[in-house]
């Protein structure tokens, strides 16, 4: 196998060095991240972070882990402090021994360097969210913190709880005028912002009512991921690939987020959201705008959403009555993974026996603009499949000339270039090679990044994006209108979905989806690209 240098291929690959070279590759338009936010002397850049639903599955499983490998790798800011704020009565030591607890399970290690230092900075606030007394408590918290610090901070609001308390926590904070520091108060939601167009925007419309546009970071944790920004790098930085990235070199583009997990303990979410709501509305849909969106004139987070929400625009409308031609759906049933025997989503614990809520999802979508016309993009993502992937496959359109039509060469393969998102992040591209030998015959040779592989350097999504929010940044974070356009592309489908829900396609356990989701292509000679 040929191996080139990563640095070739995607430019910087490790996390400080790719953050540095933001300005150097846009062109100094954007503010990098800082290497080492930790204070040597002073609290220069202190930062008070409230977690609400601090005793949730999500601060467990996924925030404070990535806070405490940013302690370890000494990038959070020498004045830190978290404090949890939740229903359940708890002290602070309690709060903190949980937590050490589940970090036990990460990928980040065991809990032992420097943990004291981030354990010594957390503390618990009780209390009923919608309890305006709860917010003029947080409130002195805060202010005590800041006096002993002497010194302002930058107040981070985590809102790790179930959408239907964002509205309540906003107002809350907003009657204990923690709002109104357009500058250092800033607040987080997680997913999912709604289940259709509607809601969403009365989600919004609750954010934005004391909360500016600037101050709201919209988390969509595959933007953090080291690959996905390596796929502005690998565009951009590198412009071998600008002449053949359009319709007149490119055949198709697949998008894979493939999962071996069923439901587990997110029945009752899951039966209400379904794939398409969970991840192909967010997460497919931000990787389809990274890969066909234009280059941005600076790297700045408004440039780049500009550049996003044209992709956007240029969306195809998929008329209600032709929704069986661009959308396909199936449910996974009995199967086997691994050797072991997996029941069917209707037998999984919670979910209802006549269910018609689909764990496979694939879409078929095409960009009416100049670079794109008539090129379709294949989104897919299913859970129960044979192998969990994510993995972006654009493949080239075969040579105009039949050159080896007298040769041993029956069919020359097509070109692909691979961007494998996790578990392995991996850039790859396949290219036709003669095999050694008296007779012309081709093989498929691939040249790989050296970062194949697993990270050395065990950056997690959460740390880039929890460092973007305390640094300000937005460039990994969804502006409004971004989330309120995907949710026009889905809902269409949504609609005929939840008006035919007398049948659904299902798919073994352990396989790569339905058959029916063939139907998309538009050739024979397309297919799903599972793995690398």
């Amino acid at each position: 196998m040929a191996c080139v240098s990563a640095d070739a291929v995607v430019g910087q690959a490790r996390f400080t060095e790719y953050a540095r070279a933001k300005n150097s590759v846009f062109q100094g338009g954007g503010k990098a991240r800082r290497a080492n936010l930790m204070s040597q002397a002073e609290c220069d850049h202190p930062v008070i972070f409230i977690l609400f639903g601090a005793a949730g599955d999500l601060s467990h499983r996924l925030i404070v882990p990535a806070l405490y490998a940013l302690r370890r790798q000494a990038r959070l800011p020498a004045c830190f402090a978290l404090i949890g704020v939740d229903r359940a009565s708890m002290s602070d030591q309690q709060l903190v021994a949980g937590y050490r607890e589940s970090l036990g399970n990460t990928p980040n290690g065991s809990p032992q360097d420097r943990w004291d230092e981030l354990a010594n900075a957390i503390a618990y606030l009780q209390g009923d969210l919608g309890d305006e007394a709860l917010y003029e408590r947080l409130n002195e918290r805060i202010r005590t913190q800041e006096k002993a610090w002497n010194a302002k901070a930058e107040h981070v609001f985590y809102l790790a709880t179930p959408p239907r308390l964002f509205s309540s926590i906003a107002e809350g904070l907003a009657s204990a005028r923690l709002h109104h520091d357009r500058k250092r108060s800033r607040i987080v939601v997680e997913k999912p912002l709604g289940s259709d167009l509607a809601s969403f925007r009365d989600i919004n419309a609750a954010l934005t009512r004391d909360f500016e546009e600037n101050q709201i970071y919209r988390i969509d944790h595959f933007l953090g991921k080291e690959t996905v920004q390596n796929i502005l790098a690998l565009r951009f930085a590198n412009p071998i690939f600008e002449p053949v990235w359009n319709r007149n070199y490119i055949d198709h583009v697949v998008i894979t987020v493939a999962e071996t997990i069923g439901v587990g303990h997110r029945a009752s979410y899951y039966e209400q959201a379904g794939a398409l709501r969970d991840m192909v509305q967010n997460h497919l849909m931000q990787l389809l705008c990274l890969v066909a969106m234009e280059p941005p004139a600076v790297y700045e987070a408004d440039d780049i959403r500009n550049r996003k929400m044209d992709v956007m625009h240029a969306l195809r409308p998929i008329p209600a009555g032709d929704i069986s031609h661009h959308a396909a759906r199936g449910q996974y049933g009995d199967g086997w993974i691994a050797g072991e025997k997996m029941p069917g989503y209707r037998n999984e614990a919670g979910i209802a026996p006549e269910s018609a809520t689909e764990t496979f999802a694939a879409l078929k979508l095409y960009v009416d603009n100049w670079r794109w016309q008539d090129v379709p993009f294949y989104l897919r993502t299913g859970k129960r499949m044979a192998q969990s992937n994510s993995l972006i496959s654009i493949r080239f359109k075969h040579p105009p000339q039949q050159l080896f039509r007298e040769t041993r060469i029956e069919q020359l393969r097509p070109n692909w270039l691979l961007m494998n998102i996790q578990p392995h992040e991996c850039l790859s591209i396949e290219l036709q090679v003669k095999q050694p030998g008296l007779e012309m015959r081709a093989h498929t040779e691939r040249l790989d990044a050296s970062s194949c592989g697993i990270s050395q350097y065990g950056i997690d999504a959460y740390e880039a994006l929890l460092l973007d929010v305390i640094d300000g940044d937005h460039s990994l974070f969804l502006r409004y209108d971004e989330v309120d356009w995907a949710w026009r592309v889905v809902d269409p489908i949504l609609k005929v979905w939840s008006m035919e829900r007398d049948y659904i396609h299902t798919y073994p356990a352990g396989s790569w989806g339905p058959s029916e989701a063939n139907r998309l292509f538009i050739r024979d000679d397309q297919d799903w690209r599972n793995t690398l």
